[in-house]
């Protein structure tokens, strides 16, 4: 209910009052950024948002253009959770267009973007609204205390698309840069003296909204009392029309009988119109008055009696502070109201508060609204009713990846409750993983196990609907192979591959046929220790097991992401035309499921990216690096983010532009989060070949001493990669004599095991780069070079290496000429790398920021300054819409800005506009 009630925008009432001194600022030219009405509780600011956006929702939209679209949320205190209130955002504006919100919709699906990134895709796609599009957020203030939340919308604003517009009521200025904002003509505010109701207006409202026809000096009387304030004006008048039977001495009298503060008026009134109601109205009130949100149904179950459909029909009809929030049956009392209500309720009734939350929750509860449940139960006082919610409520959490939410509850609930329920227990071990707190979750996993002893018949939990409890079964059913899951995720942490392991297959064990997830994330795990070992043939094979069972349990963005995974090792296992089939294909089904796959999108273009590019097919490389970053940061894993630059800098390599290949890595290592898996290509010896090719050997001997190569286990597979480009330093050395005997052939020794580990484990891959590498410390002995190349080319050329072999610059190419010249299939091969591959003149390699716009660029701009959408850019330049988003990727890259709105702020300010 409650959910979709909040996202709608509340029904005005028929008797409001016309305030046309008040200009509807949607309605004018130009429109503002955003419009503010801050004022004190009970001002009348929800009530004159509904106006405006009512009349603007109704009327023509500007210049012919549709009526506007409105997307609103009522925020309460959940959405100081920056994830529930991104929720709230997004589901809002989906509700009214769900193209308006695609890409942030499904971002939140996956659950790990970052805040930032989710609105950053709601921005790019609001861009592409036509018309007025207006997104408002009532009661702004209950985010005060939530900074996550507070920035997000402080980015939204930021960053807004032309005619969108923001509209918020709040009680206190919010944390937002209001003075630029006003600086720059983009706000309008609404504040306590515009909202007051002046004698006309107050007359207006008791005649209108009351039927309450008072003399003037009455009516006077009581907006000088109530200073105009709506609510005490409402009150006054429920409270007035009560004394009009009396005759007008009576209502004299009552008018001189108040006066003081809001707060004095507040309580005064408030037990006026309590008593005037009749008993069973006033019962009702005072026990309903702990509700947010109102129904007949839950009336009935919070009151213990029926009729709480017929006593809501009646408050409304008499305009006593209901407020219905759509046309299902939902309404609020007014918050002030409420407020005054409940602290009757406390003094009259202390000890039936409990009560009253327990029923509300047990509502919830049966209509599987078991968010609503765990916030009237959090205030019970009945710990057991609690955790069997959070049980029930645990795994659905867990699933949408409500970390925050679920940590808060958890908070609510005594260490020793939780530590005596195995699913809580695990629940919370989760958590701290996630918060990268490992030591706390290890502590929770033997409590875990310490409580197991199977489902409890005794907590069957009556009054929850029988699926709810199904889903907290089946969860329970599972802790001993989420307690093993989650151990082998904190061995994978600390790097302890043999226990990683243990762990998972325990976890295989423990688990049912038809736990997918479990199982997924588990193979998932045996997987990685395979990889870290350098079994790349096990590891390909696990991860196909991973894709499975994660599409099975309806995870299709780590399903995705799992093929990412399986993308690099068919690359590390020596198949990188392999690699390609694979990427092509896993894009092919995550565009098919793009609502839940978008995540990894820019991650498998990466991949795939890399695959081209060893392919020595550059451009081709170079345009899946720009489809990668045309969809966005958002539709890459952040702990793949760093991969990207790493793909550039090859590319940089491949055109001989060292400095830029530098600067990417350096920009790569910036970005780099360690992830789950494996770091068998560390950045900094990506680095040092580098810096070896471009002849600064001295720069890459540091490295090799910083790092301790010399003296690293060449059978490690973790650190082969580095043992490899130590091989290719002293290389180096030898043809700028600068190296000794000794360590050429410890470089000779070190390739050789690698030559046998890597084919001990059927690592193809490995043993074509350490068999290229060993024939460049041979290169002074003709024939063992050749020998060793020729072992090399054939098998690497036929698996669709190219850059592996041409990266090593003119020492190799001089091999491969004589490789070539001596004719046979081995020279067949070389002569085809010498000869055969396209060339890299006129590659057009992904942007770098900074460069100067084209002419078509600043046109482009020019339009994006407009309040044109994308489209009708796009027609007026007669190209079409993806040649625009080409455009304007480029101008975002040289600007280095994300959004359109940056874009045009920016640009203004260097003059460009």
């Amino acid at each position: 209910m409650t959910v979709g009630a909040r996202l709608r925008v509340p029904v005005p009432r028929r008797t409001l009052v016309a305030r046309p001194r008040l200009a509807n600022p949607f309605i004018n030219q130009p429109l503002p950024r955003l419009v503010l009405l801050c004022a004190a509780a009970g001002s009348g600011k929800t009530t004159l948002l509904q106006q405006w956006l009512a009349q603007v929702v109704a009327e023509p939209g500007l210049s012919g253009r549709p009526a506007a679209r409105v997307a609103w949320v009522s925020l309460d205190e959940s959405d100081v959770d920056p994830g529930q209130f991104l929720t709230d955002l997004v589901g809002a504006v989906g509700a009214v267009d769900g193209a308006l919100a695609a890409r942030a919709l499904a971002l939140l699906a996956d659950g790990r973007a970052e805040p930032e990134d989710v609105m950053v895709g709601l921005v790019e796609d609001l861009d592409g609204a036509a018309g007025l599009t207006v997104i408002a957020l009532d009661d702004l203030h209950v985010m005060s205390t939530g900074q996550a939340a507070t920035d997000a919308f402080a980015f939204l604003i930021d960053n807004l698309p032309p005619r969108v517009v923001v509209a918020a009521t709040s009680r206190t200025d919010p944390a937002l840069p209001l003075a630029r904002l006003r600086a720059r003509g983009e706000l309008v505010e609404v504040g306590d003296a515009d909202l007051r109701f002046n004698d006309a207006e107050a007359a207006a409202f008791f005649r209108t909204a009351l039927g309450l026809d008072l003399q003037a000096a009455q009516i006077q009387a009581l907006a000088s009392r109530t200073e105009g304030w709506a609510a005490g004006l409402q009150l006054a008048g429920v409270s007035a029309r009560a004394h009009v039977a009396e005759g007008p001495d009576a209502v004299d009298a009552f008018i001189r009988a108040f006066s003081g503060t809001h707060r004095f008026v507040l309580d005064y009134l408030v037990q006026e119109v309590l008593d005037a109601q009749p008993l069973d109205t006033r019962t009702f009130l005072l026990l309903t008055s702990v509700l947010d949100r109102l129904s007949g149904p839950l009336c009935d179950a919070v009151t213990e009696g029926p009729g709480g459909q017929r006593q809501l029909d009646r408050l409304e009809r008499a305009n006593v502070f209901l407020i219905a929030l759509d046309d299902r049956g939902w309404y609020r009392y007014h918050a002030l109201f409420a407020e005054a209500v409940r602290g009757r309720l406390a003094v009259e009734r202390p000890d039936a508060v409990a009560g009253l939350h327990r029923r509300a929750s047990g509502w919830y509860a049966t209509q599987g609204l078991l968010d609503d449940a765990l916030r009237h139960a959090a205030q019970a006082d009945d710990p057991d009713w609690f955790a069997d919610l959070l049980e029930c409520a645990a795994p659905v959490f867990r699933r949408e990846r409500r970390d925050r939410l679920l940590i808060g509850w958890l908070d609510e609930l005594p260490d020793v409750l939780v530590r005596q329920r195995p699913l809580l227990a695990t629940t919370r071990a989760a958590t701290r993983i996630s918060q990268g707190d490992l030591a706390a979750a290890a502590q929770w996993l033997d409590a875990a196990e310490a409580a197991w002893g199977g489902i409890d018949p005794a907590r069957a939990a009556a009054d929850l609907p029988v699926g709810v409890v199904t889903t907290r079964d089946d969860a329970h059913r599972t802790v001993p192979a989420n307690i093993e899951l989650f151990r082998a995720s904190l061995a994978q942490a600390s790097g302890d591959v043999v226990a990683t392991e243990r762990h998972a297959e325990a976890a295989l064990a423990a688990a049912g046929p038809a736990d997918h997830f479990v199982r997924g994330a588990a193979a998932g795990f045996v997987g990685l220790a395979h990889w870290a070992r350098g079994q790349l043939g096990p590891a390909i094979e696990t991860f196909g097991e991973v894709v499975h069972h994660l599409a099975a349990a309806g995870n299709d963005t780590d399903a995705s992401g799992a093929s990412v995974v399986i993308g690099a090792m068919t690359v590390a296992n020596g198949q990188p035309a392999a690699a390609e089939r694979l990427y092509r294909t896993a894009l092919a089904r995550a565009a098919g499921v793009r609502s839940s796959g978008a995540a990894v999108l820019g991650d498998l273009h990466v991949g795939l990216a890399d695959v081209l590019r060893e392919a020595d097919r550059l451009q081709a490389a170079a345009e899946q690096l720009d489809q990668a970053a045309e969809l966005g940061e958002s539709a890459s894993l952040p702990e793949n983010r760093f991969r990207w630059f790493v793909v550039r800098a090859g590319l940089q390599v491949a055109v001989g532009q060292f400095e830029a290949a530098l600067a990417d890595l350096a920009e790569a290592e910036r970005r780099y989060r360690p992830g789950f898996l494996p770091d068998i290509r560390p950045l900094h010896a990506a680095r040092a070949r580098v810096l070896i090719r471009s002849g600064r050997l001295d720069e890459a001997r540091a490295w090799a001493r910083d790092h301790a190569v010399v003296d690293a286990d060449p059978t490690d597979f973790a650190r082969e990669d580095e043992v490899l480009t130590y091989a290719r330093l002293v290389a180096a050395e030898r043809r700028a004599g600068r190296s000794n005997d000794r360590e050429i052939e410890h470089v000779l020794t070190l390739t050789e095991q690698i030559v046998t580990a890597a084919e001990r484990a059927r690592r193809s891959g490995s043993r074509v780069e350490a068999l290229t590498v060993r024939s460049l410390a041979l290169a002074a002995d003709d024939a063992p070079a050749d020998d060793t190349l020729a072992a090399a080319v054939t098998p690497g050329v036929a698996a669709g290496y190219a850059r592996l072999f041409l990266d090593e610059g003119a020492p190799l190419r001089e091999l491969l000429g004589r490789l070539a010249a001596a004719g046979g299939p081995d020279g067949d091969a070389a002569r085809g790398l010498l000869f055969d591959q396209p060339r890299a003149a006129g590659l057009a390699l992904p942007l770098e920021k900074g460069g100067t716009l084209s002419e078509r660029e600043a046109q482009v701009l020019r339009l994006l300054a407009t309040d044109l959408s994308g489209p009708e850019i796009a027609a007026r330049l007669f190209v079409s819409i993806n040649t625009l988003r080409t455009h304007t990727k480029h101008i975002f890259t040289k600007l280095d800005v994300r959004t359109r709105r940056a874009a045009v702020s920016l640009a203004r300010e260097r003059g460009l506009l």
